[in-house]
């Protein structure tokens, strides 16, 4: 069958063997060249689990939760996608089972199948099918990422969806790519193509067959190999891409476009009328500046989920970002919060050059956050919170400076006599609806919620920062900051720097006396990128080589 034209040609990516290979990298290492190429260029995730988003999943579990412009909650995926590409993605751009399968019920309910036994083909793979039509619809070529791996049962659906695709729309407008592991076994010495073939093979039991395989291993392929893997998988040795260990993520572009993978790509989907000649220019420069720093700091991050950092992914990256964006190599001492509980500030954050605490939830290590807080604000080292890190000093400043003993969140402490953090009842989006909740509300979906407008205050570092009155940051939290407690903290010495457009909710604050104390509600760290950091991160880098140096810097560095 011959698809219309105005179809998005699709390339789908596959993972097999092991999960964590690094598709999403991958994928988007790969649209990033096609970016670099002038075509318009947009990438998806389809995730097989049931929950309808990771809002209410275990970091432990799940890693971070990525919050999209329009208030989407998504897989940690869609970060790198946003960090590799010139674009913005929204809640379309993420679909779970569970998303899937409450449409489809949905509808069943509504009557829409006029009585029909709904099924998994056609209704479910059909609503699939839907999703990655609306989500790709107006580009000139989309990516596709296909959770968990080959042989999972919990994939099945979506495989099936994309094989139809192909069956329907043809190769010229739909392609796959597989990325498998080859695995080097020390006591043989030997690379082992064994799994690549036992994954390729099981892909093609159900209908699919590779264009494309993307082979991961400790080093690069050798011919003879690379060939061995082509044979027994019906994919033409050319197509047998070497994907090695990179000590820095933001290699893999220029590593996959000397492969020639954008090439292939190009070819396959006809798309040589729109491609340009790849520029890596971009790129090349952010590898240098990471290669070739001029100085190095030490961060520590303090945080409720160390032992998983994918919990922090963006955290750790805008800091590396921030990090490029002056030629400084960025070190991350990740600290659990309840250490500090049991060992004591002083021990645990000593030598550091800046420390930075998260977002998180619960009462669990939180005084870890506020003890966090209150050595950087004591010893003039430099302070970012972030959501709870926020949070955890607005605790502490009232707790040691502004005198109000026991102040606390109430999401710890409901019988706090000072609630100086509170669940926001009442707020208005950007588009001006006013949006309401209370304790009993579900836990899914009743956060403050997505991309919205702040005012910064005139003569304060977040306005220096910024450098523009209004900036609008993604936001994900429940509680926030007590406005009964504005007037006592500011006459305390506390300075609100940020407000929202209604004023009714704070944003930001910061130290006035302090080298560089500021925290904000918001997620900055989801609009950061390596070819253009965010000034939060730059500041708060730049500010840690000060105090690193002991006093202004004598030259600045750009990437």
């Amino acid at each position: 069958m011959t698809a219309p034209s105005s179809v998005t040609p699709l390339v789908f990516v596959t993972g097999g063997v092991v999960s964590s290979l690094g598709k999403g990298i991958a994928a988007a290492s790969l649209a990033a060249i096609l970016e670099s190429r002038g075509l318009r260029v947009t990438m998806m995730k389809l995730d097989p689990y049931i929950n309808v988003d990771p809002g209410t999943m275990s970091p432990f579990q799940h890693g971070e939760v990525y919050v999209t412009d329009d208030g989407a909650e998504t897989d940690l995926d869609l970060g790198h996608y946003e960090r590799f590409l010139n674009v913005r993605l929204s809640g379309r751009n993420s679909i779970t089972t569970g998303k899937i399968y409450e449409s489809v019920i949905a509808k069943e309910r509504r009557g829409d199948y006029l009585g029909a036994t709904v099924q998994v083909i056609p209704h479910i793979t059909d609503e699939i099918k839907r999703c990655i039509d609306v989500a790709t619809h107006g580009f000139d070529v989309a990516l596709v990422e296909i959770g968990g791996t080959v042989g999972d049962i919990e994939s099945l659906p979506f495989l099936e969806a994309i094989r139809q695709i192909r069956t329907d729309r043809g190769p010229e407008k739909a392609m796959f790519i597989h990325l498998t592991l080859v695995p080097w076994i020390a006591a043989a010495g030997e690379l082992k193509t064994k799994p690549t073939q036992h994954s390729v093979k099981e892909l093609r039991s159900i209908g699919i067959q590779p264009d494309v395989l993307l082979c991961r291993s400790e080093q690069p392929l050798p011919d003879s190999e690379r060939r061995k893997i082509a044979s027994f998988t019906n994919v033409s040795e050319k197509a047998v891409i070497s994907v090695v260990d990179m000590d820095n993520i933001h290699k893999i572009p220029l590593w996959l476009h000397s492969q020639e993978l954008d090439g292939i790509v190009v070819e396959r989907l006809k798309l040589g009328d729109r491609a340009r000649p790849a520029d890596m220019a971009e790129w090349m420069d952010v590898v240098d500046a990471a290669q070739n720093p001029i100085d190095e700091v030490t961060i520590g991050v303090v945080g409720k989920y160390v032992d998983h950092q994918d919990a922090y992914k963006s955290v750790a990256e805008a800091l590396r970002h921030g990090g490029i964006r002056q030629r400084t190599r960025v070190n991350l001492r990740w600290i659990e919060s309840q250490d500090i509980e049991r060992d004591g500030a002083a021990e645990v954050l000593a030598g550091l050059d800046g420390i930075l605490v998260p977002g998180g939830f619960g009462d669990r290590g939180f005084e870890g956050k506020v003890l966090a807080s209150r050595y950087a604000r004591e010893q003039g080292i430099p302070y970012f919170g972030i959501c709870y890190g926020m949070q955890a000093a607005v605790v502490d400043f009232a707790r040691h400076v502004a005198g109000l003993e026991g102040a606390n969140s109430t999401e710890n402490d409901r019988q706090s006599p000072h609630p100086v953090i509170g669940l926001i009842t009442e707020w208005r989006t950007k588009t001006g609806e006013i949006v309401r909740r209370s304790e009993d509300s579900d836990l899914g979906g009743t956060m403050r919620l997505g991309l919205q407008e702040q005012r910064l205050k005139p003569g304060t570092k977040a306005r220096e920062l910024y450098g523009k009155d209004v900036v609008a940051e993604r936001h994900r939290h429940r509680y926030e900051f007590n406005n009964r407690y504005r007037t006592q903290l500011e006459e305390a010495g506390l300075v609100i720097s940020a407000k929202s457009m209604d004023d009714l909710l704070v944003e930001m604050i910061e130290l006035p006396d302090h080298p560089w104390f500021i925290a904000c509600q918001a997620h900055p760290e989801f609009q950061s990128t390596p070819r253009s950091g965010h000034p939060l991160f730059i500041g708060f880098v730049r500010a840690a080589r000060e105090k690193k140096a002991g006093g202004k810097l004598l030259k600045e560095a750009r990437a």
